[in-house]
């Protein structure tokens, strides 16, 4: 019996402990599709899925583990069933790219900037 906190940790899924626990109990992190708190216990054989950088990524637990370990090790203990994330270009295409060499925005590419993101 491991808890949610510490196993996405160990199996380096976040930099620290403090910072796992914070994802689980803003609700990042489901286990077997309920939401998880940061003593949830995980078993082998349960999917958590965490959502992260606007997708969610889905992992099966194969090992239990209550020590961080190295990154070879620690990718043995899950396996990931996550969609590939989306394209770049489709994720970021909504923002207004501008072209590579064209310098620094001037106050009306800013608000035009602004205008598409909703900022203003």
């Amino acid at each position: 019996m491991t808890r949610i906190d510490a196993w996405t940790w160990a199996v380096r899924l976040y930099k620290s402990r403090s910072v796992a626990s914070a994802a689980v109990k803003a609700g990042h992190v489901r286990v077997n599709d309920e939401r998880a708190k940061p003593a949830t216990s995980v078993h082998v054989g349960d999917v958590v899925r965490i959502r992260a950088e606007g997708y969610e990524k889905v992992f099966e637990v194969v090992q239990l583990l209550d020590k961080r370990v190295g990154a070879p090790l620690a990718r043995a203990a899950y396996v990931d069933h996550s969609p590939p994330p989306p394209p770049k270009d489709e994720f970021f295409g909504a923002f207004g790219v501008r072209d590579r060499g064209a310098g620094r925005p001037t106050k009306r590419d800013r608000r035009e900037m602004d205008d598409l993101r909703g900022r203003r």
